[in-house]
């Protein structure tokens, strides 16, 4: 369990073929981010004008692999969820000039979040990003890697679907690179989490 601004716990789990209403509720008709799933990062701009192919192709993933990433629940509502998986499940950061690899760590990356729009801005990214460090520790992750926003950058963007640097900094993530301005690469060495 883990607490959120206002004090009220928040549950945190991987999420599994059982969960996988509470997932579709969280998302709504159209599909978190305009209908893409998770799929961004796995297929990249080909998401786009497949809401229902990206929702299936997202389905498949939960109940063929191992979870691809972390619901929280304040009670029995899905209020958020990251992506949380293996870098190579992510093919699209390869092809990105900005989120090329930095070494051959095997990392885990945290790539994206959706919050309920009641929920935002009280903590769950924090609480998700929490999670993932002692998710991806107990899967035999040597550190976790995120590709957020830096809102301190000029003309960043406020599509911070993929988190804020300081959050991540917040958390104890440290910046390894940075190809474009606002765009660092931020990464945990997971030795320290308990």
């Amino acid at each position: 369990m883990t607490k959120k601004k206002d004090g009220r716990k928040l549950r945190v789990v991987p999420l599994t073929p059982d969960l996988w209403p509470s997932l579709e509720e969280l998302f709504g008709t159209w599909g978190a981010s305009n209908g893409c799933w998770c799929m961004y990062w796995r297929i990249g701009g080909a998401y786009r004008g497949r809401r229902d192919e990206n929702k299936e192709a997202l389905r498949k993933i939960v109940t063929r692999k191992c979870t691809p990433g972390l619901l929280a629940f304040d009670g029995d509502l899905a209020v958020g969820w990251c992506q949380l998986t293996p870098r190579p499940d992510l093919p699209w950061l390869d092809r990105m000039p900005w989120f090329q690899r930095v070494d051959d760590v095997p990392v885990w990356s945290i790539s994206c979040f959706f919050v309920r729009r009641s929920y935002r801005r009280q903590g769950v990214v924090t609480q998700l990003i929490l999670a993932a460090l002692k998710r991806a520790k107990r899967a035999g992750a040597v550190a976790l890697e995120a590709y957020p926003i830096d809102t301190s950058a000029p003309k960043s963007s406020s599509n911070i679907f993929v988190g804020t640097a300081s959050t991540f900094a917040r958390a104890g993530f440290r910046e390894v690179a940075r190809c474009a301005p606002s765009r660092p690469i931020m990464r945990h060495d997971l030795k320290s989490v308990a």
